[in-house]
């Protein structure tokens, strides 16, 4: 199963040459096909939805990915140190100056998400701790040990939570990519070799490697992505550490957050909720479209360009949201700053309202 970390150990290895063979190689040779497809579209976020999409492939063919957990760990301590590089001083000036609004947009979206999660609950298309936790907006492997941890279905909540993923991740680089009017011109460029600042890249380097270290040890889930965030902010409102991220280190970790999530919709979590998934698939549908007024209304009330305002609502995962405003022009602080609020309110609370919810979910 799911932990807080990532994806589970590996067993020990027995015939390494023959998974390098059948599982590794193909998913990287598919990794980069799909990628290219992707990027021939100017599609945002294409180093992480090619990876996605192959380990998805490579696992409905019967074959299993155990992603190892260090690097897994390492990728959520770069994606971390992504987050943190977009919250300095005048940003957090910012966000306090418009904290009603702020709040408003984070509360919205998580009671959106747990009314969806109430409908699945009440008319019984999944247990009712299962159907909220499961509709939780947030990091999908937290909010599926959690569940776990307080009598849910860790594998429908791991279903709901990467289906949600998946679905998020395409609408809202789909979108992200329509409003950028298709041309690759509208993005930065991706200046692969591209000499970077080497002392800063070695300050980057040691916050990841300290902060995963520490968060593995801690007794937090996700830890190995939230000390870096945390670590990393406070560094950088500070102005002790200026955060360097050359295009090849990003696209290693974007291709293995894509991979640890592609390698959990495995043949068993498909069955078990087969049942279940139209009207799944219909809950998500529905949880993107009430965010997509709920980020109509954002803009409305603050002005802010659409495209942020749609990602900062959007309830996919933070490390996604990340990857795909990082690839394009929009506000990252207000959107990363948005989702990272909500994940740390969601964590803090949710085990109060799913047990509140479901409760009042039964008939």
């Amino acid at each position: 199963m799911t932990s807080a970390e990532g994806p589970e150990k590996p067993a020990p290895a027995t015939g390494g040459n023959k998974q390098l063979l059948r599982i590794w190689l193909p998913l990287l040779a598919l990794s980069v096909v799909l990628v290219i497809m992707l990027q021939l579209v100017a599609l945002p976020a294409s180093l992480l939805l090619g990876p996605m999409l192959a380990a998805i492939v490579i696992v409905f063919t019967g074959r299993r990915i155990a992603m190892p957990r260090l690097p897994f760990n390492l990728a959520q301590g770069v994606i971390g140190c992504l987050i943190a590089r977009t919250l300095t001083w005048p940003v957090l000036q910012e966000i306090g100056a418009d904290w009603m609004i702020f709040a408003a947009g984070v509360l919205s979206v998580v009671f959106a998400s747990i009314a969806i999660g109430w409908m699945l609950a009440r008319y019984q298309v999944l247990p009712g701790t299962t159907a909220i936790w499961g509709a939780f907006p947030g990091a999908a492997s937290v909010m599926t040990l959690m569940s776990g941890s307080f009598g849910a279905d860790m594998r429908l909540v791991a279903f709901m939570q990467y289906t949600r993923v998946v679905i998020v991740t395409v609408v809202a680089a789909t979108f992200a990519r329509l409003w950028t009017g298709g041309t690759a011109e509208t993005a930065a460029p991706m200046l692969w070799f591209a000499e970077p600042d080497w002392w800063s890249l070695a300050q980057t380097l040691a916050l990841v490697l300290i902060g995963v270290m520490a968060g593995r040890r801690m007794p937090i889930p996700a830890g190995p992505m939230l000390v870096p965030v945390i670590l990393g902010s406070i560094l950088n409102v500070l102005g002790l550490i200026e955060i360097e991220l050359p295009q090849v280190l990003l696209a290693v970790a974007y291709a293995t957050v894509g991979w640890g999530i592609g390698a959990r919709f495995d043949r068993e979590v498909i069955l078990h909720a087969g049942r279940a998934m139209p009207r799944v698939i219909a809950s998500i549908v529905a949880l993107v479209a009430i965010c997509g007024v709920l980020a109509a209304i954002l803009v409305w009330l603050t002005g802010i360009d659409p495209l942020s305002a749609y990602l900062a609502t959007s309830p996919g995962g933070a490390d996604s949201i990340a990857i795909i405003s990082a690839s394009t022009d929009v506000d990252v602080a207000f959107v990363m700053s948005m989702q990272i609020a909500r994940f740390f309110f969601v964590m803090a609370l949710g085990p109060i309202l799913a047990k509140l919810v479901a409760k009042h979910s039964r008939f």
